[in-house]
């Protein structure tokens, strides 16, 4: 029997910052990826999160807000009714790159945790543009993927509880773009590591 050789796949970081919980009430203010590297066959080959990147502001969709999650990112929604992008041009605009760095291979997001910024950017996609370069179900979830290599509880996970090898050195400053980098460089130490006791 031939063996079916797959695509490879893209990793694309992601984080957004938004001004509430949920898509369509509130609003998703901006959206910062990097690509974090590639895995085919012979493994998983890290990039330089740096090199390829792609950020947005956006304009607010609702007038509805939850004060304390807007001030996480510090983004001004005032400012941005003016100058952020429309949803559809952004949304367009990611799509097309996602499309270009992945030429080749098969997009999957990732983030740190993916569960709330898939949720955003999974709805914007198909409400502004009606489909995903991602599919309905290209994501990945670093907590998972650290707890399944810890043999820990997912719940139990947390960075500051994870060995010191693994951290970026670079911060979380709650700015799309940085955090898209600065986890890019934890899917990469995640996707070498071989779990508890083993060198990154």
């Amino acid at each position: 029997m031939a063996v079916r050789r797959s695509k490879p796949s893209l990793y694309i970081s992601v984080d957004i910052e938004a001004d509430g919980p949920i898509p369509g009430p509130y609003s998703m203010l901006s959206l910062g990826a990097a690509v974090a590297g590639v895995q085919d066959a012979d493994g998983f080959t890290a990039a330089d999160p740096e090199a390829r990147t792609f950020y947005r502001e956006l304009r607010p969709v609702s007038d509805d807000f939850v004060p304390e999650a807007l001030a996480v990112s510090g983004l001004d929604r005032e400012r941005l009714r003016t100058e952020g992008l429309e949803p559809a041009l952004a949304l367009a605009q990611f799509t097309r790159w996602v499309r270009e760095v992945s030429e080749g291979a098969q997009p999957v997001m990732c983030g740190y945790p993916a569960s709330y910024d898939w949720t955003f950017l999974y709805w914007y996609l198909i409400r502004f543009t009606g489909e995903s370069p991602f599919g309905h179900s290209g994501c990945l979830d670093m907590k998972t993927l650290y707890a399944t290599k810890a043999g820990v509880p997912l719940r139990a996970v947390a960075k500051r509880s994870m060995p010191a090898e693994l951290l970026p050195r670079r911060r979380h400053t709650h700015h799309a773009l940085d955090d898209a980098v600065e986890q890019a460089e934890l899917f990469a130490h995640l996707m070498a590591w071989q779990g508890p006791g083993s060198p990154r």
